[in-house]
């Protein structure tokens, strides 16, 4: 029990009245009948009082009356403390969520029997209604490729110290940047691997330089995406079909819905230089390995003036630290270029590849690093269509142009910045370790807490107030009556 307002317990002095009442109690003197009073000789006269307490229970009424108000006055309650388990969210994305239900449609169920709330895992995390949302006949499911560890960074603010039970896709495509670390104490995050786990598309399809039809093929599977090259002379063969419309070759996979143009330019790769011949000499032999491996027409040219470049260019490397020109860079649809600034020796390696690094010029990172050295700093950096090179094709620079890394390197900037791979046919999936974020905290039971529960006691003293009081008046009626 407690009270609400315990400064009237200061009233509690009025037990002083009632006792010094009662201790102030004047007997009154008794008659004595005698027959004669000539023997009665004269005395002085004299008053006596007694201090005794008389009428106890009569004294502990009152005194317990007015102890009785003073508490009523302090407002008595019950405080009944109440351990309550604390409960969280169930989290499924929006785009995906009829087949994520189906897949831990008990378990779902079971946590929203419990109390726990449904939220959309998107931007913004919506509450919703799970027996609204499961009533929508309309309820359809479509494509996504939602950064699941982004949000679940996000996630770390608007829930706290609650658990959430969070049920997604494991593929590899949802799962961008670096494994967030996070504070959540209680994860608990459940994977399945789409229905749609194997995919086969056309990448990219070319014209070699016999005339034949160069295609691309790429395959996905939840263990990994690989690609297989298939060369087509005539009309087609078992997996491709080849067709013209308005004088455009068209490539087919059959079964599929998927028609690729097939492209019959010429891959078109200008190198500038001025001071750099020895590097300009190095380059082109690894991209004429290079485009010699693609088996695609190509035409590889260098040039020591810039206003020699004619436009159309599908590369132009520009290896000098002279400013590009405006209208170089309009006409060229991918560009790499030296980048100027303070050199610093350095004792590294350039990945991929390992390759020894002795030089390069320092670099930014607000770029997307294509190649780092050994301590991660970008070596080749990429923005929009320009590829940044913090060093040099020399020798004196790195092992770069010795190393047999060289051509495929070249191949790979070649072949990336072709066709690139369309969205929405990557199968590769995470395991459940892989996927999990990195909890700053070790994961705890579900968190308590107590809520308390206040029960008004007020009605209760005033009952025993009116009894005291009842009982006060007839035992002092009583007393009355008994001196009368």
């Amino acid at each position: 029990m407690q009270f609400l307002n315990p400064i009237w317990f200061f009233a509690l002095a009025a037990l002083s009245i009632p006792v010094i009442i009662h201790l102030w109690n004047i007997r009154p003197g008794k008659t004595l009948k005698v027959g004669s009073i000539s023997l009665i000789t004269e005395a002085s006269k004299s008053t006596k009082r007694s201090f005794k307490l008389l009428d106890i229970l009569l004294l502990i009424l009152r005194c317990l009356l007015l102890v009785l108000i003073a508490m009523l006055l302090a407002a008595p309650v019950w405080q009944k403390y109440v351990t309550a388990q604390k409960k969280g969210w169930v989290l499924i994305p929006q785009e995906i969520f009829k087949e994520t239900y189906q897949q831990f449609k008990p378990a779902i169920d079971s946590l929203d029997k419990a109390g726990y709330e449904f939220h959309y895992f998107n931007k913004g995390f919506a509450k919703q209604d799970l027996k609204t949302i499961l009533a929508d006949p309309s309820l359809k499911d479509t494509a996504t490729n939602t950064n699941y560890w982004g949000l679940v960074k996000q996630l770390e603010s608007q829930v706290g110290d609650a658990s959430f039970y969070l049920f997604t896709q494991n593929g590899i495509d949802h799962f961008k940047g670096s494994k967030p670390v996070v504070k959540l104490k209680a994860l608990h995050w459940q994977t399945y691997t789409a229905k749609d786990s194997v995919a086969k598309w056309i990448d990219r399809a070319f014209i070699t330089n016999n005339g034949a039809i160069k295609v691309t093929i790429g395959n996905s599977t939840p263990s990994a995406t690989y690609f297989i090259t298939q060369t087509i002379q005539g009309s087609g063969n078992n997996d491709v079909t080849v067709n013209v419309q308005n004088g455009q070759p068209l490539v087919n996979l059959k079964n599929t819905a998927q028609s690729v143009p097939v492209d019959t330019a010429a891959l078109r790769i200008a190198i500038y230089t001025d001071k750099h011949q020895l590097d300009a000499g190095y380059l082109k032999a690894a991209l004429s390995a290079s485009v010699d491996f693609m088996g695609r027409k190509s035409v590889i040219k260098e040039y020591s003036s810039p206003e020699q470049i004619p436009a159309g260019q599908s590369w132009l490397f520009w290896l000098s630290e002279q400013p590009l020109k405006s209208d170089l860079l309009k006409n060229s649809k991918n560009i790499f270029q030296y980048e100027g600034g303070k050199v610093t020796e350095v004792t590294s390696w350039i990945d991929p590849g390992h390759i020894a690094l002795a030089k390069m010029v320092n670099a930014p990172d607000a770029q997307e690093a294509v190649w780092q050295d050994g301590f991660g700093k970008q070596v080749l950096g990429l923005n929009g269509n320009t590829y940044h090179f913090y060093s040099r094709f020399n020798p004196l620079w790195n092992d770069l142009v010795w190393s047999d890394d060289f051509p495929k390197l070249m191949l790979k900037l070649l072949l990336d910045k072709g066709q690139s791979q369309p969205k929405g046919h990557e199968r590769r999936i995470l395991s459940n370790h892989q996927l999990q974020p990195e909890i700053l905290s070790p994961s705890m039971p579900q968190p308590s807490f107590k809520t308390n529960q206040q029960a008004d006691l007020s009605k209760y003293f005033w009952l025993l107030v009116v009894l005291l009081f009842i009982a006060e008046r007839i035992l002092s009626h009583k007393k009355s009556t008994n001196n009368g």
